[in-house]
C-alpha cells in the first residue's frame, strides 16, 4: 500500500492529535483522528498522541490505558505497528505493551506463575515524576540505539532533536538489572544525548527528567511497538527548529515518522 491508513487516537484531554496526523501525512500515511470506541481493524497502524488524556486522572495516561488497553493489545496481536508519543508512551507502558509486556523474560516468568502481567505491580518499568520536580518544556537531542529492534538506524535515522513537554516523563525501573536487560534485548528506542550525539550521562538538562540510562523511548520485542516521551511531530520541517530554519537537525523528526510509516506498509 502506498499510503497506509493510520489511526490517531483521541480521548478527552488529548491535544496533540492534529500535529500527529500532519506528521504522519507528511511521512506518507493516510492518517485521521479516531475517537474512542471506533473500530481499528481497518487501520495498518495506530498512533497514541500526546496531551493530558482524561486530565491525567489516576496518573498520566492511566485512565486512557484502562479505556484502550484491550483494543491496543488486539492491534498488537495482529502485528500492526503502534506508536505512543508522550502521553501515548505513558499509555503503552501502563497497558503493559512496553516495558513489561508478555514476551519479555520477566513477564514470561510471571505468566508461568499465573500472574497478571498487565497489573501495575507486575511491571518492571514505569514513567514517573521528573527528577526536577517540575514540568519540563525544552528541546532535547535524541540518539537512536543502533541495537534497537525498531531498526531505526537501518532506516536512516541515527539522531535528531525535538522538544519535550511533560511532568511525568522519568523512566524508572524496578532495579538496575532491568535497564541492562532492556538494552541487551534491543528494547531501547532512543536515548537523551548532547548536541554532538554523545550520551547525556544523566546530566540535566540534556537528560531533562532523570530517566535511567538516559532512556527517552522504548520498543517491544517485535520492534513493532514504539514509545517515546519527546515530540518528534514538533520538528518535521526546517522552520520548526528552535534555533533557526536550516540549522543542523531541523526537520529531523520527519525521518522518524517515515520509518514508522514504512513499517506500517
Amino acid at each position: 500500500m502506498s499510503a497506509p491508513p493510520v489511526a490517531v487516537l483521541h480521548a478527552p484531554g488529548t491535544n496533540r492529535d492534529g500535529e500527529a496526523v500532519r506528521a504522519l501525512v507528511a511521512a506518507g500515511a493516510e492518517a485521521r483522528v479516531v475517537l474512542l470506541g471506533e473500530p481499528l481493524a481497518s487501520y495498518a497502524a495506530v498512533c497514541v498522541p500526546g496531551g493530558f488524556s482524561f486530565g491525567d486522572s489516576l496518573g498520566a495516561g492511566a485512565r486512557f490505558a484502562f479505556e484502550v488497553g484491550d483494543v491496543l493489545r488486539a492491534v498488537a496481536a495482529r502485528g500492526a505497528p503502534i506508536l505512543g508519543i508522550c502521553n501515548g508512551f505513558q499509555v503503552l507502558v501502563r497497558t503493559g505493551l512496553l516495558g513489561g509486556a508478555p514476551g519479555d523474560a520477566d513477564a514470561d516468568a510471571d505468566s508461568d506463575a499465573g500472574a497478571d502481567t498487565h497489573h501495575p505491580l507486575s511491571r518492571t518499568v514505569t514513567l514517573t515524576h521528573n527528577q526536577s520536580g517540575r514540568f519540563e518544556c525544552r528541546w532535547v537531542n535524541l540518539v537512536v540505539d543502533p541495537d534497537s529492534r525498531a531498526e531505526l538506524v537501518g532506516a536512516g535515522v541515527s539522531r535528531f532533536s525535538c522538544p519535550v513537554a511533560h511532568g511525568e516523563g522519568r523512566l524508572a525501573v524496578r532495579d538496575i538489572a532491568v535497564a541492562g536487560a532492556l538494552a541487551a534485548g534491543g528494547r531501547v528506542l532512543v536515548r537523551y544525548g548532547d548536541a554532538t550525539g554523545a550520551p547525556a550521562g544523566g546530566a540535566y538538562p540534556a537528560n531533562p527528567n532523570g530517566s535511567v540510562d538516559d532512556i527517552a523511548g522504548l520498543c517491544d520485542a517485535t520492534g513493532h511497538i514504539w514509545g517515546l516521551m519527546p515530540h518528534p511531530e514538533d520538528n518535521i520541517a526546517a522552520v520548526h527548529h528552535h534555533d533557526r530554519p536550516g540549522a543542523p537537525g531541523a526537520g529531523g523528526g520527519l525521518a522518524f515518522f517515515e520509518a514508522f510509516v514504512d513499517r506500517a506498509r
